[in-house]
């Protein structure tokens, strides 16, 4: 259990409806917001939202609407405001010169998460290398905030100076964790050379689709699998066996959408599993409205890692959740992605993808066989192209 989630903060939610999000879009990702903060161990008290053309550069949100959300946070005793966007460091300073609360964004939002999560050496270094390239460009305003605490008189001259102390500190832990984190990576990619003899397959997918369950499911471990987005951070590997092939089979971090890109390159080193993968399992949580998008969100990001042109094996999972709305006959419209039963979304997918897809409930173990006769033909195919003269 996280240390507030007996206490937990509460705390308002703030998106804003631009030309570049629409109203589904943002509704949907202060939704995702809401379960991070949950995760967090954060109670979501209220979602705003505002139509703009683009997010105000000094505010994020216009002044009526910032005055609305300081009225709201007043008055029901709020001490934290998120927003859904990664936020500038003349923006944090505004708002917080308004609200007078503890603000964040997106971005450290997931950082918090991610320094709870953290058990590894590796992954702790990740994380507190993030955390300083995410602080670095936000001194300034973490000094004013220090200057109106102490009155501001005084201050102006050694809060300059110790800005560029802090800066020069900051530099030089940021530098010291690169060579730590190059150290640590070398000890791995020793480590993954020494299993290089058995067939490797990855499990990828967007947070919370369910692969440290089916992790579980094959390798018969007890690898932590929650409701909660990045309940896995660390990689976990596993030997599997099935009909006496045996492989190694690894479970990675989550992806998510909106993740910055230095965020990324900080946790591009934790994919190295995936990266030296022979067959890549992407599952899917077919029982999220919004899982097209999400398969769109992980493709991408295997390709900035290179490794899209693996063998792949969609397992859409989370079929004993998947609700169908029936379409009225009398509606002429289009029909929408709610109104595809899971007949139909496997049809699509059987016709559509050029790799092996298996519709499956980990949880409930249905059509578990079918996914494992699959997986064992793969993982045979790859072990007798790497060892032609060998036998099961």
């Amino acid at each position: 259990m996280l240390e507030n989630e007996i206490n937990p903060e509460k705390a308002v939610l703030v998106g804003v409806i631009s030309q570049d999000q629409t109203r589904e879009q943002v509704y949907e990702y202060l939704a995702e917001l809401e379960f991070l903060a949950k995760t967090a161990g954060v109670e979501p008290v209220r979602n705003f939202t505002q139509n703009v053309a683009y997010a105000n550069s000094r505010t994020y949100v216009g002044s009526g609407k910032l005055e609305e959300i300081n009225k709201f946070i007043k008055e029901h005793e709020i001490s934290l405001v998120i927003f859904d966007d990664e936020l500038t460091p003349t923006q944090l300073r505004n708002i917080e010169n308004v609200l007078s609360v503890k603000v964040l964004d997106r971005t450290n939002l997931i950082l918090d998460i991610f320094a709870q999560r953290a058990r590894t050496a590796h992954a702790k270094t990740q994380v507190e290398l993030a955390q300083y390239q995410y602080l670095l460009p936000r001194l300034t305003r973490m000094w004013t905030h220090l200057e109106r605490q102490r009155g501001g008189i005084g201050m102006r001259g050694p809060g300059e100076s110790q800005i560029e102390t802090d800066r020069r500190i900051i530099l030089e832990k940021i530098a010291k964790l690169k060579e730590d984190l190059k150290s640590i990576d070398k000890q791995m990619y020793q480590q993954r050379k020494n299993r290089a003899q058995m067939v490797r397959v990855a499990l990828v997918g967007y947070t919370n689709v369910g692969k440290s369950t089916i992790m579980n499911l094959l390798s018969k471990s007890e690898v932590l699998a929650e409701d909660k987005l990045f309940a896995t951070l660390d990689t976990t590997v596993r030997k599997v066996v099935l009909n006496n092939l045996p492989f190694l089979l690894s479970d990675t971090v989550g992806f998510i959408r909106k993740l910055p890109h230095k965020l990324v390159e900080s946790f591009k080193s934790t994919l190295d599993e995936a990266r030296e993968s022979d067959i890549i399992i992407h599952v899917v949580d077919v029982a999220h409205k919004s899982f097209q998008d999400q398969i769109i969100v992980v493709e991408e990001t295997l390709q900035d890692l290179k490794i899209s042109d693996k063998p792949v094996l969609m397992v859409f999972n989370k079929t004993d959740s998947f609700s169908f709305v029936k379409q009225d006959e009398d509606d002429l419209s289009p029909k929408q992605k709610q109104n595809y039963s899971l007949d139909e979304l496997k049809n699509t997918y059987f016709a559509k993808t050029s790799s092996p897809c298996v519709f499956i409930s980990a949880t409930e173990k249905d059509n578990v066989v079918e996914f494992k006769e699959i997986l064992f033909e793969m993982v045979k195919k790859m072990h007798f192209e790497r060892y032609p003269y060998n036998t099961i």
